[in-house]
C-alpha cells in the first residue's frame, strides 16, 4: 500500500533462507535485500528462485477504505471469538527457503509472529491480494498456485473496480462472490466471513 506502508528496516541475511537458482539474471537474497527490500517507490518487489517480479502496488490511498473495512471486521471478531493472531499489511512473507512474497495482507498466528523472530519462515494460513488493471494475468495465477504449493488454506483477490471477491480454496477451486453473498476465510479464521458490499463499502 503506498500510503500506508509499513517503514522497512534493514536486515540481515536471514540464515535460513537458501540460495537461489544459478544465471546471470538472477539474485542472491542478500543483493535483493540491498537493491529493493527498502526501494521506495510505485512498486512491490518480490523474490523467488533467485528472479526478482516488479509489479505495481495494487492497494493504493483509494483502496485505503478496504484494508480498514477488512480490519475493522477482524477486529470486531477478535473481541468475541479470542482469535490470536493478525492482519498484517505488506509484511515481507517468506514460503520456503527460496520463495519471498510480499502480500498486500496477510493472516500470521501470535504463535507464528514469535517464531518468525528466529525463523523467518512462516507460511500464512490466509492471504488477500487487492488486484488492478494492471495486474498481468499469468503472474497473478502463478501467485494463486504458488500459495497453495507452500501450504496456504485460503487466497482472496479483491477486485475494486467490479466491486468482487474471488475466493480460492485451491489453486483451480474458486468462488466469485458479489453483492451480499460472503466471502469466507473460515477454514484459517473461525467466524470470519464478511460480504462483498461490506469489503467495498465508502
Amino acid at each position: 500500500m503506498t500510503a500506508g506502508r509499513q517503514q522497512q528496516t534493514e536486515r540481515t541475511t536471514p540464515v535460513s533462507l537458501g540460495k537461489p537458482e544459478k544465471g546471470a539474471r538472477f539474485l542472491s537474497w542478500k543483493e535483493f535485500q540491498r537493491r529493493y527490500q527498502s526501494k521506495e517507490d510505485a512498486y512491490k518487489y518480490e523474490w523467488e528462485n533467485g528472479r526478482v517480479e516488479k509489479t505495481l502496488y495494487s492497494m493504493n490511498i483509494q483502496q485505503l477504505y478496504i484494508w480498514k473495512n477488512l480490519n475493522d471486521h477482524f477486529q470486531e471478531l477478535k473481541k468475541v471469538s479470542g482469535i490470536k493472531g493478525e492482519l498484517t499489511v505488506e509484511t515481507d512473507v517468506f514460503l520456503d527457503a527460496t520463495t519471498h512474497r510480499r502480500p498486500d495482507i496477510a493472516f500470521f498466528t501470535y504463535e507464528q509472529i514469535a517464531a518468525a523472530a528466529d525463523q523467518p519462515v512462516q507460511v500464512p494460513g490466509f492471504v488477500i491480494e487487492i488486484i488492478s488493471s494492471t495486474d498481468n494475468a499469468n503472474q497473478v495465477n502463478r501467485k494463486v498456485r504458488t500459495y497453495f504449493e507452500k501450504g496456504l488454506q485460503v487466497v482472496w483477490h479483491v477486485f475494486p473496480d467490479l466491486k468482487e471477491v474471488h475466493v480460492y480454496e485451491s489453486a483451480t477451486r474458486i468462488r466469485i462472490i458479489r453483492g451480499e453473498e460472503r466471502c469466507s476465510a473460515e477454514a484459517v479464521i473461525p467466524g470470519f466471513s464478511i460480504s462483498a458490499i461490506e469489503i467495498f463499502k465508502k
